[in-house]
């Protein structure tokens, strides 16, 4: 599974930076004013109105693509807190008192060794 969530989050890498290129070549509303006075018509590969369609369509496309990607790692990541929830917080033991489960039940986590309640830490002025 560990080479599953690697492919998907190299996709989701690729697909983020395509997307941000896509934005950035297409063209804002505002130049289709520039457009009717036969500016650039003439250079655009996809023709005159193929362009702008080519192109949302590929960041509808690559958008649907990332959003799925997203998902699937949330998931990833949602699964791989749940086996770490699993494994559980490891028992500290004193080789002395034995294990300090019930330690922080009764209020006695903060007393030293010689039932003072004081902390063994310096005080912080």
């Amino acid at each position: 599974m560990d080479w599953m969530e690697t492919l998907v989050v190299v996709v989701h890498v690729v697909i983020a930076v395509a997307l941000v290129g896509l934005v950035l070549i297409q063209q804002g509303k505002g130049a289709d004013a520039g457009a009717a006075f036969g500016g650039g018509a003439s250079q655009t590969v996809f023709g005159s109105q193929g362009s702008g369609s080519f192109l949302t369509r590929m960041t509808t496309l690559l958008a649907i693509v990332f959003f799925v990607t997203s998902f699937s790692l949330a998931v990833f990541a949602k699964q791989r807190a749940e086996v770490a929830g699993e494994a559980g917080i490891p028992v500290v033991t004193d080789s002395r008192q034995g294990p300090s489960e019930g330690a922080a039940d009764n209020g006695d986590a903060a007393k030293s060794e010689t039932g003072s309640g004081e902390s063994d830490l310096p005080e912080l002025e």
